[in-house]
């Protein structure tokens, strides 16, 4: 009679439970069948050796394993230790009355130990919906699946630990993490501060409004002006994970394997800072076994792009639909994964291959029409979906050596969350909308009224600094998030003012 075991397979953040049959007859050949890949064929010659490592006998008959449903792909050595209680059940070796209340998972080692998974949370999520009692997995994942409420996690080390656990021979410790209170513990802990930022008063005004709209944000200087030091910073002042956001985010790392033994939830927003020359697939996922890219990783926080016209202009122009979407689907001959990307684009350049264009003391040395060259590299279609565009330029030293303390990221982020309050329940009735940024071109036209006098000022900027009819949307987002600072109900021309000045690459002649 065939002996089940249970086990699970990610696909996208989500799980979906897999059984596994083994039934063992008489004979001499081992079968693994279900639509398994060459890591789930090679199992058993890695359980057989653990098996036999751990004193225990590798049952020499004909021994068929079925992975149900059969007409899904299986992937990865996760399976390893479902299937090694699987056949020691079958042989009676191990006890199953306890087989079909727990999700079995892990990679098995030749002298038994029990490797890390990926995706233990959406796989822990999953077991609790369908009633399961528990999981056991290894140790190094133990925590970040145990924040599930209401589910008995168990870490164990080796092969032997949970078959003694079958066996009730001994006891594997329930791993238990209290959520709420690791969450509030954590909820702000970061590294860096805004108070380290000598300066750039008008930068860090800029970068506050962003982060209050959730605007996408681009930095334009020269070398040394700090373009970095502030883009790190920025996470620090946006409004704080709620729980949902956490879990959300969490599932993403788990899948994608990126969680440490010692994390069980992120609290903080996530910071990703890809390479320039990272490939398509790294920034948006995929892969022939599709897994999360960097646009995804840094869902519900910030991806920075430093020198954005280094970047490969297919890899640039494939982040456009994700910007306005906040998902990205992959589609493959088999499947559709879809991954959340709901990110905010923080970006940096120089203003030109040299990049002293534009600087207050050095001369730029780079020859005519390179400038315009340089700035084209990024399409019309990206720099549309980015809100701000600042300019950033050196800072002196009278500021650099000043003892003045700057404002922290506290005080900051209150103001933050203050404006993201205000558009909360202005949104309230959209499922789809959570802050200024995100609003469509019908909601701008009923939320972001301006008087006459704003309509006069908006139509000289736009005809005397050259503004593209690409900014008319973007102002008017800009201006009712400064007016969301301000505690204002209507947009006043000083907001709308200081929303036009930040369009610098949508300038006629900005590049000379």
């Amino acid at each position: 009679m065939p002996v089940k075991t249970f086990a699970s397979a990610v696909y996208g953040i989500e799980a979906i439970t897999i059984t596994i049959e083994v039934n063992i007859t008489g004979g001499l050949r081992y079968h693994i069948v279900g639509l398994p890949d060459n890591a789930v064929k090679e199992s058993l010659l890695r359980i057989e050796t653990a098996i036999n490592t751990s004193r225990y006998i590798m049952p020499r008959k004909r021994i068929v394993i079925n992975l149900s449903p059969a007409d899904i792909r299986k992937e990865g050595s996760a399976f390893d230790l479902a299937i090694a209680i699987g056949i020691l059940a079958g042989s009676d070796q191990i006890l199953q009355d306890k087989l079909e209340q727990y999700i079995v998972m892990g990679e098995v080692s030749l002298d038994g130990g029990l490797q890390p998974i990926k995706g233990a949370l959406p796989i822990a999520i999953q077991a609790r919906k369908e009633g399961f009692k528990g999981m056991i997995l290894p140790r190094a994942n133990a925590r970040e699946a145990a924040i599930v409420n209401d589910f008995e996690v168990y870490g164990a080390d080796t092969l032997l630990e949970v078959i003694n656990f079958f066996n009730d021979k001994g006891k594997l410790e329930q791993t238990v993490v209290d959520i709420r209170e690791e969450f509030q513990v954590n909820i702000s802990k970061y590294d860096n501060d805004f108070a380290d930022v000598k300066g750039q008063e008008n930068i860090k005004r800029a970068l506050e409004i962003a982060a209050a709209g959730g605007h996408n944000v681009i930095l334009i200087g020269p070398p040394g002006a700090g373009k970095t030091m502030l883009a790190k910073r920025f996470p620090t002042i946006l409004p704080p994970l709620n729980l949902y956001e956490a879990l959300d985010t969490t599932k993403i790392h788990s899948v994608a394997g990126k969680l440490a033994a010692s994390d069980s939830l992120m609290t903080v927003r996530p910071f990703r800072s890809p390479h320039h020359t990272i490939s398509d697939v790294a920034l948006v996922g995929g892969g022939t076994n599709p897994q999360p890219g960097e646009i995804s990783l840094a869902h519900n926080g910030v991806l920075f792009l430093d020198e954005l016209p280094e970047f490969k202009r297919t890899v640039l122009e494939v982040m456009r639909q994700p910007l306005e979407e906040r998902r990205v689907t992959i589609s493959r001959a088999r499947s559709t994964v879809n991954y959340p990307a709901s990110f905010m684009l923080v970006a940096s350049m120089n203003p030109c291959p040299c990049g002293f264009y534009n600087h207050p003391e050095k001369e730029c040395i780079c020859p005519p029409g390179t400038v315009q060259k340089y700035l084209s590299k990024i399409s019309g279609p990206l720099l549309d979906r980015i809100d701000l565009h600042v300019e950033v330029t050196p800072v002196n030293f009278t500021e650099l050596a000043s003892d003045r303390l700057a404002e922290k990221s506290d005080a900051i982020r209150s103001r933050v969350v203050e404006a993201r309050d205000i558009q909360v329940k202005r949104f309230e009735n959209k499922t789809d909308v959570f802050c200024n940024a995100q609003m469509s071109p019908k909601s701008v036209r009923e939320i972001c009224r301006i008087d006459e006098a704003g309509q006069i000022l908006l139509k000289k900027a736009m005809e005397k600094l050259g503004l593209s009819a690409r900014a008319y949307d973007r102002i008017l987002k800009v201006a009712r998030t400064v007016a969301d600072l301000a505690g204002s109900d209507g947009i006043d021309l000083e907001h709308l003012a200081e929303a036009i000045n930040y369009r610098s690459l949508d300038r006629e002649g900005w590049a000379g």
